[in-house]
């Protein structure tokens, strides 16, 4: 049987090149980078090559990215430490509702805490509205969190205009950028972006270790007390074998971003054309204008029958697929970030994510359509609703 992975919205796998950069740092270079032996010290060196990887990848300074856990402990500390710094200024936010959960329920805690956010709508590709966007902001507005892109149907938000209005009105802009590193071109200079959350699983990277970057000179909260590690910002023994390998990541996703970009548009294109050209009765959710989406990502929504079900026959096929967010897949709920973009919920309940990495190929792409086709054909005969609105006929 075929083993094809088509959810690399949830994880990529650690890239052999990564990992053997990491391996020396478990056995050979062990040492604390917080210690000041020959140990320690060498091990720091290669902590601080990884800073500089970033660094360069996003156009800040080295010393202005902060080594975390990952992308939720980025975005974490990136609202609540803002939100603790800047409350005697304000306590007013304003994010999107298609939010990743660890930015949603970030800002529902701090509800719970005297803050308000406005939750801005999208529209039924999942743009926000710069118009709307520029009209909530208050005098006592002091962060705008928007993702780069949606982590779902692949969105991606006009961030550098969006940092332009929250700059305009002396408001900080946060962007969780952990889908769009490696895919989609970043400057936080160029973009006006003030905090940024990225995490390495998602660009070939080992899992665990993650960024925030801060500009020079914003004042931010500590987000866990101990330590004085990472400058005195960030609590906890520095995770040198994951770092290394994050750094070594990025530099690859980014020097070969238009190359591997190229090939898996390609590859999700042609699945794109064909689901639809043999499947009836289905939404392509998220933009239809492919240069406006991830060129991973490719999410349908199926009519009368349930995602969870095509899920279960395609992992039996050996195609690994996804209904969703891998951090709210466990839900019986429709996804929220469909239901956000006007997918009806009877029809969200239908909904699966395919997201391509840069090892998939088109004879992959073919299988996948061929098993889709059976699969969503044979829900088909066995749903109720679908016989009583179309019939007994084969129907795909």
């Amino acid at each position: 049987m075929k083993s094809i992975y088509l959810d690399n919205s949830a994880t990529t796998y650690t890239d052999p090149e990564v990992l053997q950069e990491m391996l020396p740092y478990f056995t050979e270079v062990f040492g604390n980078a917080s210690s000041q032996h020959s140990f320690g010290r060498e091990a720091l060196k290669a902590v601080d090559k990884a800073r500089g990887q970033v660094a360069k990848a996003i156009g800040c300074n080295p010393n202005e990215v902060y080594f975390t856990s990952g992308g939720t402990e980025s975005d974490n500390w990136a609202i609540k430490g803002i939100a603790l710094a800047h409350q005697k200024k304000g306590k007013h936010i304003i994010t999107s509702r298609i939010e990743h959960p660890a930015v949603i329920k970030t800002c529902q805690a701090l509800e719970k805490q005297g803050f308000e956010v406005t939750y801005l709508d999208v529209d039924n590709e999942g743009l926000i509205s710069l118009d709307e966007l520029e009209k909530s902001i208050r005098e006592d507005t002091i962060l705008i969190s928007v993702m780069t892109a949606n982590n779902e149907v692949g969105t991606i938000e006009p961030i550098r205009k969006i940092g332009e209005i929250a700059h305009k009105h002396g408001v900080l802009f946060h962007t969780d950028a952990v889908q769009a590193i490696g895919n989609v071109p970043i400057d936080v200079v160029k973009d006006n972006i003030d905090l940024l959350s990225m995490s390495g699983h998602k660009f070939y990277g080992p899992k665990g270790v993650g960024v925030l970057y801060k500009r020079n000179g914003l004042r931010i909260g500590r987000f866990m007390d101990g330590g004085e590690q990472e400058r005195n910002m960030r609590a906890s023994t520095i995770n040198t074998p994951a770092i290394v390998g994050l750094g070594k990541a990025i530099e690859n996703a980014v020097n070969n971003m238009d190359k591997n970009n190229k090939h898996v548009a390609e590859v999700r294109d042609y699945f794109v054309k064909e689901v639809q050209s043999k499947i009836k009765d289905i939404y392509f959710n998220g933009p239809k204008d492919m240069s406006k989406r991830l060129p991973s990502n490719a999410n349908f929504s199926f009519e009368y029958i349930e995602g969870e079900s095509i899920l279960m026959l395609l992992d039996m096929a050996g195609i690994a697929v996804s209904s969703g967010s891998a951090c709210s897949s466990g839900s019986l709920e429709p996804s929220y970030v469909l239901l956000s973009i006007g997918v009806p919920i009877e029809v969200a309940h239908g909904s699966i994510r395919f997201s391509f990495g840069k090892n998939n190929t088109l004879e992959e792409a073919k299988y996948t359509v061929d098993k889709l086709v059976e699969t969503v054909d044979r829900l088909r005969e066995m749903s109720p609703l679908f016989k009583e609105i179309k019939g007994d006929k084969k129907y795909v």
